[in-house]
């Protein structure tokens, strides 16, 4: 069964149509490297459906065969409470040490004790490569932010699906690569289904099993599948003028 499907959904504000009849799914242990787009289409907005923050104009999200947004309330937040979020611009409060942001939502959603609390913390940097940097302050170790803003809100549990957004913005080929390379470990060692959204073409090859292009001009997805398949397709497609037919393809059954 897969981990999240979405089934034709439509994203809108109001009466203007961003998105609509997306259809795709992601199995448990997949990381969908990208909702990758041309620029300006909502990339992100159909990362806030998936993760509850906005309810789709139409269709359903659901998370090992259960709806996300059709649940009662108690079990949709049970639902997210399964989800880790990256947020673009970090999600570290600068006052706090590392090792204080990391604990918070541990203090808030679990019952551990304060040395408990400090093993799991110690175990939680260690596991993102920030070990031995539990005193430091975000503003004075920003390369180490751009892993650890993403586990704060997720260390609360182990997640089974991680959502992420732009994670390589702002940071040298060097650590662009290191991120890569956790993204693929965290999956590799915990299981965990992992979506992306970026515009780095080169991440989305590196670390994706499956990928999404949405289209800003025909309102919906062009392609779906593997991404070095994908990226085959879509140049073929603009070629051809198929980009701009408003049909899904599945890229990975295309000749």
């Amino acid at each position: 069964m897969p981990r999240i499907t979405v089934t034709d959904l439509t994203m809108a504000y109001g009466s203007v149509v961003l998105q609509r009849e997306l259809h795709f799914s992601i199995q448990p242990g997949e990381i969908l490297s990208s909702l990758w787009a041309a620029a300006a289409v909502a990339k992100s907005t159909l990362l806030r459906h998936l993760i509850g923050l906005l309810r789709p104009a139409k269709g359903e999200v659901l998370y090992d065969g259960e709806s996300l947004w059709s649940a009662p309330p108690e079990n949709r937040a049970r639902m997210m409470r399964r989800f880790g979020v990256l947020y673009q611009s970090g999600a570290l409060w600068s006052s706090m040490t590392l090792a204080e942001n990391v604990a918070l939502p541990l203090g808030e959603y679990t019952a551990l004790s304060p040395r408990q609390m400090r093993d799991v913390v110690s175990l939680k940097l260690a596991l993102v490569g920030l070990a031995g940097l539990k005193t430091f302050i975000p503003p004075r170790s920003a390369a180490a932010c751009a892993s650890a803003r993403a586990w704060r809100g997720p260390w609360r549990s182990t997640p089974t699906c991680y959502f992420l957004t732009n994670p390589r913005r702002a940071l040298d080929p060097i650590s662009s690569r290191r991120l890569d390379d956790l993204l693929l470990e965290l999956r590799d060692s915990l299981g965990a289904t992992v979506v992306v959204v970026t515009h780095e073409l080169a991440s989305m090859l590196t670390i994706g099993d499956n990928g999404v292009f949405l289209d800003l001009e025909t309102k919906t997805m062009l392609a779906v599948g593997n991404p070095k398949t994908l990226r085959e397709y879509l140049a073929r497609a603009e070629d051809s003028g198929l980009s701009s037919d408003g049909g899904r393809r599945d890229a990975t059954t295309t000749g």
